[in-house]
């Protein structure tokens, strides 16, 4: 009886390294894989303002070009700021022209009109001199009264003088540094169109790239907030492979090498440029360091796939060599 259980727990115990050879030796056989997944990164597209929603020109899992309209916030507050910073830099640059200028001719012709009557005064003082000078010689007059007439024309030269100055100060238009406020203004209004115009175009946006929509949040007619996202993009260049690879192997994983990977349903042949590889590391799952513990420590590594990939699919990333 005793030999009959020993020959049968033989046989079992044969039975089941048996066993053993057939399901494990195909697996060491296989070739070991890091496991990982495709990840998105989307982005998420909203207006600074709040309004009604006039238009969506995209629909969820379209694929948009580059600079492609994406969708219109009520832009009639904005637009009407935009024409008021229009219209106030076109007056500032009128007044900063305006104070380069002299003044207008009808205002020019009236200095001219105060120059001839200042000449005329003059021309009679100038007369009236000549006249007194050898009366005054002769005993007529006293010298007094030469005197006086020498300080009239001297008074009528300089009222010449002064009108003339008056007038060529008309020509020469305003002072330096009133150019230079006006100058000033003139940047201002500029400033405030380029602000006005970067709002208006934020109620209105455009694909920053070659993208998918990945949803569309809010629709035609609706009111959205501000800043609260219309739809979200999903550009091909968010698109990433991520893996993770053992403590021991991470030395053969540097930016710019490529790693081929593997999907179900996916095309052969599938490769990925690495753009990131995590600075610290995670444990699967949380242990105290220790040999056995430095077996699950794991490093996270970002790769950029050649082809487009749909988010969430799991991946097999072949391991490079040191």
């Amino acid at each position: 009886m005793t030999r009959q259980r020993l020959l049968v727990a033989g046989l079992i115990a044969t039975a089941a390294v048996i066993m053993g050879l057939v399901v494990w030796v195909p697996r060491m056989n296989q070739p070991h894989t890091l496991s990982g997944y495709i990840e998105g990164e989307p982005l998420y597209l909203a207006a600074p303002i709040a309004g009604t929603v006039r238009q969506v020109s995209v629909v969820r899992g379209q694929d948009v070009a580059a600079g492609q309209a994406l969708f219109v916030v009520d832009p009639a507050q904005v637009r009407a700021q935009a024409d008021q910073a229009s219209a106030e830099a076109q007056a500032a640059q009128a007044q900063a022209v305006d104070a380069r200028k002299g003044q207008r001719p009808t205002e020019l012709a009236v200095f001219e009109a105060n120059i001839a009557a200042a000449e005329a005064a003059a021309r009679e003082a100038h007369a009236t001199l000549r006249r007194v000078q050898p009366l005054v010689r002769q005993g007529w007059y006293a010298p007094a009264r030469l005197d006086d007439a020498k300080a009239a024309a001297d008074a009528a030269d300089a009222q010449v003088r002064a009108a003339r100055k008056q007038r060529d100060a008309a020509t020469l238009g305003a002072r330096e540094d009133q150019v230079r406020a006006a100058d000033a203004r003139v940047a201002q209004t500029e400033a405030a169109v380029t602000g006005a115009n970067a709002r208006l175009a934020e109620v209105s946006p455009r694909a920053p790239a070659k993208a998918r929509v990945e949803d569309v949040f809010f629709h035609p007619g609706e009111w959205a907030p501000a800043n609260q996202p219309i739809l979200s993009l999903l550009p091909d260049e968010r698109i990433k492979v991520r893996f993770f690879v053992p403590e021991k192997d991470l030395s053969a994983y540097r930016i710019g090498r490529t790693v081929r990977f593997a999907c179900d349903g996916c095309a052969k042949g599938l490769s990925a440029r690495i753009e990131f590889v995590a600075p610290r590391p995670e444990f699967t799952p949380p242990v105290i360091y220790s040999r056995e513990a430095r077996d699950r420590l794991v490093y996270l590594v970002e790769a950029r796939p050649s082809t487009r990939l749909n988010p969430g699919q799991p991946v097999d990333v072949e391991p490079l060599g040191s």
